[in-house]
C-alpha cells in the first residue's frame, strides 16, 4: 500500500507534463507548476480536514464530520476502507487521490487563468466538491455505497468530478484570444515528448491507482493491474486507428490520448470485471473519448486540453460499462468482498445505480464549481482571468517569471549573431523573430524561430 501511494504520487507530475506538452510553449511551465501546487495545497487540506470529511468513522450519507481533524486519532485503528489496513496508511493512500483530482481539473486554466485563484480554488474545491463525492462513493456510510453503486478506484470522485470541474472552469474563464467556433485554435501541441513522458508517468502510476485500490496484495489487485494495462493498450491502438482513417498519419499524441482514455474508462471497473472485458473498455472508451473531444465545438466551450472529453466522458463510459461486466467472482478474489455483480450475473438494476452515480456526481461537480468560481471572481484579488496583455505574453512570463525553455537567453545570444549591426531584432511571445530593417536589411518581416 505504501508503494501504491508512491505510484499515485508519481502520476501528479505526469499530469503536469502531459498537459504541458499539449499546451503552448509560453504557458508550458505554468501547468507543471499547478500540478506541483496541487500536491502541496491538497495534501495540507487532506491532513487538516479533508480526510475527516471523507472517511471519518462517524460520517453521514453525504459528508463526514471533523472527528479526525488534523489527523486526530488517525493511527493504527482499522480503517474505514478495510479493517485489514490501519487508518494512517489508508489516509496517505487516499490523500494521493485527493491531490491528483484538482490537478486533472486545473488544466482548464491553460493560457488564460491566473495562478493565485487556481491555488485558492484547489483548497475550496477539494473541501466542497471532492470530499463529499468521495464520501458518498467510498465511505460505507455514503448513500451511493449503501445503494449498491460500484466504483473501484475513482470513476466518479476522480474522473467525472474533475472533467465536470474542468468544463465549468472553461465556461467561467471564457474562450482564449483568437478562439474559432469552427476549428478551435490553430495551436498544435508544442512538445510531444512531454506528452509521452506524462503518459508514461500516468500509465506506470495507474498500477498503484487501480491495483492499490484492492487495499491488499491479493489476486483482486493482480486482476485490477491486468485489466488496467490491457485497457490502456487497446485504447491507445484504437485511438491511433481512428485518427489514421482521417489524416493517414500515425499519431503519437493519438496513442497517448487513447491510452489515457482506456485507463480512465477501466478505473471504476478494475476490481470488478474479468480480463477479457478490458478489451471492450479500451475500445469503447477510446471511441467515445475521441468523439467527445469534438463536443467543445458543439457547445462552444474552449476546453483547451480536452479534459472533459477524456476524463468526464471516459469516467461516465467506464461507470456505465461496469454495470454490464461486473462479476461477483472477480470481486471475491480478495477472499471476502461480496457484490451482486452486473448484467453478467443477471443483476440488471445495476445500470440504474451506475447511472444515478454518474448524474449526481457530474451535476454536483459542474454546478458547484460554477458557483465557487463565480463567487471567487467577485473577491478583490481573485479575478480568474489574466489581462489581454498577459495572455498575449504567456502565463509563464506574466505569472511565474520562469520558463520551460529559456528564450530570454536565446534573445541575448542570437541578437548579435543573427542581426548584428545590420538591423534590430526581437522575439515575440509567439516564438517568431521580428526583424526591423536597417542597412542591408530592408522592410519588416517575421521569421519563424525554427528558421533562426
Amino acid at each position: 500500500m505504501l508503494t501504491s501511494s508512491a505510484l499515485v504520487l508519481l502520476m501528479i507530475p505526469g499530469v503536469g507534463f502531459f498537459y504541458s506538452g499539449l499546451a503552448r510553449r509560453k504557458s508550458a511551465l505554468s501547468l507543471i507548476w499547478l500540478s506541483c501546487m496541487s500536491v502541496g495545497v491538497v495534501s495540507f487540506q487532506w491532513f487538516f480536514w479533508g480526510y475527516s470529511l471523507t472517511f471519518s468513522h462517524t460520517a453521514g450519507s453525504f459528508i463526514g464530520d471533523l472527528q479526525n481533524i488534523g489527523f486526530r486519532n488517525v493511527l493504527g485503528a482499522p480503517s474505514v476502507g478495510s479493517p485489514k489496513i490501519p487508518d494512517l496508511l489508508f489516509a496517505i493512500y487516499q490523500g494521493m487521490f485527493a491531490a491528483i483530482t484538482p490537478a486533472l481539473a486545473i488544466g482548464a486554466a491553460a493560457d488564460r487563468g491566473r495562478m493565485l485563484p487556481c491555488i485558492v480554488f484547489m483548497f475550496i474545491w477539494s473541501t466542497i466538491i471532492y470530499d463529499p463525492i468521495a464520501c458518498w462513493t467510498w465511505n460505507p456510510a455514503g448513500w451511493t455505497f449503501k445503494m449498491g453503486g460500484l466504483d473501484f478506484a475513482g470513476g466518479t470522485p476522480v474522473h467525472i468530478s474533475s472533467g465536470a470541474a474542468a468544463l465549468a472552469y472553461s465556461v467561467m474563464l471564457g474562450k482564449r484570444k483568437g478562439y474559432s467556433e469552427v476549428s478551435g485554435l490553430p495551436y498544435r501541441p508544442h512538445n510531444v515528448t512531454h506528452i509521452v513522458l506524462g503518459t508514461v508517468f500516468l500509465w506506470v502510476g495507474w498500477f498503484g491507482f487501480n491495483g492499490g485500490s484492492a487495499l491488499a496484495a491479493n489476486m483482486r489487485a493482480v486482476m485490477a493491474c491486468v485489466v488496467t494495462h490491457l485497457a490502456a493498450s487497446v485504447g491507445g491502438v484504437t485511438w491511433v486507428l481512428l485518427d489514421y482513417r482521417l489524416e493517414k498519419k500515425w499519431s503519437t499524441v493519438g496513442f497517448c490520448s487513447g491510452a489515457i482514455s482506456g485507463l480512465v474508462a477501466i478505473t471504476p471497473a478494475s476490481g470488478f470485471v474479468p480480463a477479457w472485458s478490458a478489451v471492450v473498455f479500451g475500445v469503447v472508451g477510446a471511441i467515445c473519448c475521441n468523439y467527445a473531444t469534438k463536443l467543445k465545438y458543439v457547445i462552444g466551450v474552449d476546453d483547451a486540453l480536452d479534459i472533459f472529453g477524456e476524463h468526464g466522458v471516459g469516467g461516465i463510459v467506464g461507470n456505465l460499462l461496469t454495470s454490464f461486466f461486473a462479476a461477483d467472482y472477480i470481486a471475491h478474489l480478495d477472499g471476502f468482498s461480496e457484490i451482486p455483480g452486473g448484467w453478467l450475473n443477471g443483476h440488471y438494476i445495476q445500470l440504474a445505480y451506475q447511472l444515478a452515480d454518474c448524474v449526481t456526481g457530474f451535476s454536483y461537480s459542474f454546478f458547484g464549481t460554477c458557483i465557487i468560481l463565480f463567487l471567487m471572481n467577485l473577491v478583490p484579488g481573485l479575478s480568474l482571468r489574466v489581462s489581454a496583455d498577459e495572455e498575449e505574453l504567456g502565463l509563464d512570463e506574466a505569472q511565474i517569471g520562469e520558463f520551460a525553455y529559456d528564450y530570454v537567453e536565446l534573445r541575448r545570444e542570437f541578437s548579435d549573431v543573427i542581426f548584428g549591426e545590420e538591423g534590430e531584432g526581437q522575439l515575440g511571445s509567439d516564438g517568431a523573430a521580428s526583424i526591423k530593417g536597417a542597412g542591408k536589411v530592408e522592410g519588416e518581416k517575421s521569421v519563424p524561430l525554427e528558421s533562426v
